[in-house]
């Protein structure tokens, strides 16, 4: 509803009038600290947790066997880790500098990481369909790093997309959120400068792998309910594969 204090615009304003306008009442705001601390600039993320988040999924993807990955299975963990290492070196303290080159190496990054994720995945689920996956203790092993580094994969992809990725969080540029977080919601159940930051993004990843379903973080926009439908759908197939395989491989082990 429109502020009944403050006279209605003309509706012959143009749009770059009514950005303007925009503007101005959103730096009122700002300056007189009527806006909750998710919509206000900000000092900016560190990547580190980012960082740690894709050194812990090239670990995952290194203790996966050669059979499951792209040959030889080493070369896109070392492509990942140099990427990676190139954005800590060209990148900023805190994420508040846009700079598109920067931008598209950190979506390659997690590109590449997603595609050896998948491959590894339709691997995996290729040789329980066809009957030749690995004994069930080493089966359950491989099914939980790929669903992990899935895990770590989506909660890169919110972070990255949620109201125009990290950078454009710290100006406070968009003030329309794709991912719904209770403190949202519900300002005063959080301190004043609550703030999304990359592990809020992967424990929502990691709820949606778990439940199959949204939990306290609502998708509002279409790109995001998209990602959590494939996300849940991923984990699904993964867990109901490797687990029915597993179970059957130890009954078969049992009757012997």
């Amino acid at each position: 509803m429109p502020d009944p204090q403050s006279p209605p615009e003309p509706s012959h304003l143009s749009a770059i009038e009514r950005r303007l306008i925009d503007s101005a009442k959103r730096a009122q705001q700002i300056e007189e600290g009527l806006l909750p601390a998710w919509l206000r600039p900000t000092q900016g993320e560190h990547r580190w947790q980012m960082g740690a988040a894709v050194v812990a999924a090239i670990g995952l993807q290194l203790t996966l066997p050669a059979h499951l990955t792209i040959r030889p299975h080493y070369v896109i963990p070392i492509i990942e880790g140099a990427i990676l290492l190139g954005l800590f070196v060209a990148s900023p303290p805190r994420l508040v500098k846009h700079s598109t080159g920067l931008h598209v190496t950190a979506l390659a990054l997690v590109g590449l990481i997603s595609a050896d994720t998948a491959i590894s995945a339709g691997l995996l689920v290729h040789q329980i369909v066809a009957g030749t996956a690995d004994a069930a203790p080493r089966l359950l092993l491989q099914g939980v790093a790929i669903w992990l580094t899935n895990i770590i994969v989506f909660g890169l992809w919110y972070w990255e997309f949620d109201r125009g990725g990290p950078v454009a969080r710290a100006h406070g540029t968009r003030k329309h959120p794709d991912l719904l977080f209770p403190q949202m919601q519900q300002p005063d159940i959080a301190p004043p400068d609550w703030e999304p930051t990359f592990f809020d993004y992967l424990y929502v990843s990691f709820t949606n792998a778990t439940a199959f379903s949204p939990t306290d973080t609502m998708p509002l926009s279409r790109w995001a309910k998209a990602m959590f439908l494939l996300q849940s759908a991923i984990s699904l197939v993964t867990v109901a594969l490797v687990i029915s395989r597993a179970v059957n491989i130890f009954q078969d082990v049992t009757k012997k």
